[in-house]
């Protein structure tokens, strides 16, 4: 299989001439006798708007200003510059870090209104300096904690490591927890695989259970698991199994608002990298997780819906990810039954339910087997 992206990223050299230009922009600024500042798109829902040739929700023109004029604004400038340095150095030396670790390393800096409030803060700026510079934290060699997140399936690959390459099978050369998906996805690169589609899953509970029912082997399906909320790697490598394998990508969670935004960051992106949708979504992503008609339908054990569920799903009633009749008739149906349930609720029919029964209909009502 051929290893080429859709989206290529700039090498380590681009990268830090395209931070290194945005320390000059302030220097230039001064030099011209002009208040430094900086431009970010804003990043709320309001500014969510839908790019129809690109299939995915992208910022719109809002855009909120960092200003040296107050002194919050100049603040922030000071820590992007600091930021920049040293994101220069560690590019130039071919090291990486990671964004907890930035947070500390910022306490080293030898002016203390650049350094970091809260690791919140860390990483907002990384997200900002992503965009306005047009380069992925992983350019930047900047990675989160390790999110744990594995794939188990028929997939042959080389991964691109500092010890050289390797090339691993997520079947027969992992054990049953499977292949932790590195930070950069791109430098897997797809070898072979008899896989027919993707099964995202958002617990490991459910991950567990479907690998020690052969789920994987029986459909010839890549279970992918999500653990919670999906990191940008997990998203990014659900993304090219899509682009570039073909495969369907299918999306099993459990039945509340914020596992329906588990989907919705995998199908369409989140309102915080939403300058990377067109990198990290999968569009034609299809929800097969627990439904409020399923809570009805099987009977299943339920938890009443709390107060911020009910805001949530009030919520998305008016989110544009989720913008279609059938999601308006879910979201509908849960507020009057007023229930939520996970997916281990299926286990009330039965431990093998749930890959002999249901997610085989599920996945025949949707074509995909």
């Amino acid at each position: 299989m051929s290893t080429d992206t859709d989206t290529d990223g700039p090498n380590e050299a681009d990268a830090r001439e395209r931070l290194i230009d945005l320390a000059a922009e302030f220097y230039d600024q001064f030099a011209e006798g002009e208040v430094p500042t900086m431009a970010i798109p804003t990043r709320t829902k309001s500014n969510i708007e839908y790019d129809e040739d690109k299939d995915v929700w992208v910022y719109g023109d809002r855009q909120s200003t960092r200003s040296a004029k107050t002194v919050s604004g100049a603040q922030k400038l000071l820590k992007a510059t600091y930021v920049i340095d040293f994101l220069a150095q560690q590019l130039e030396q071919d090291r990486s870090s990671t964004l907890r670790e930035l947070y500390y390393l910022s306490e080293s800096f030898d002016h203390e209104e650049a350094q970091f409030n809260s690791q919140d803060e860390s990483n907002q700026l990384i997200e900002d300096l992503e965009i306005v510079s047009d380069v992925r934290r992983e350019e930047f060699h900047m990675r989160p904690e390790e999110s744990g997140a594995t794939v188990m399936g028929p997939l042959l690959i080389r991964e691109q490591t500092r010890r050289g390459e390797r090339e691993i099978h997520c079947q027969e050369d992992v054990g049953e927890g499977g292949y932790q998906i590195p930070n950069n996805p791109d430098t897997i690169e797809f070898l072979e695989n008899d896989a027919d589609f993707v099964l995202c899953v958002e617990t490991g509970g459910m991950r567990d259970r479907l690998v020690e029912n052969g789920f994987d082997e029986e459909y010839n399906c890549i279970v992918v698991h999500l653990k919670g909320q999906p990191a940008r790697a997990t998203r990014r490598l659900t993304k090219r199994l899509r682009d570039e394998l073909g495969l369907p990508v299918t999306v099993f969670t459990d039945g509340d608002p914020w596992s329906y935004r588990i989907y919705g960051s995998v199908a369409y992106g989140s309102i915080k990298s939403a300058h990377l949708s067109e990198y990290l979504a999968t569009p034609d992503a299809q929800f097969i997780g627990i439904q409020p008609a399923d809570i009805v339908e099987y009977d299943l054990p339920t938890d009443p819906l709390s107060d911020s569920d009910v805001n949530a799903l009030e919520s998305e009633l008016e989110d544009p990810r989720f913008q279609t009749d059938y999601w308006r008739e879910q979201i509908e149906l849960q507020l009057d039954i007023d229930k939520k349930a996970e997916q281990q609720s299926l286990a009330s029919r039965g431990l093998d339910f749930v890959t002999e029964t249901y997610l085989p209909e599920r996945l025949d009502e949707m074509t995909v087997i």
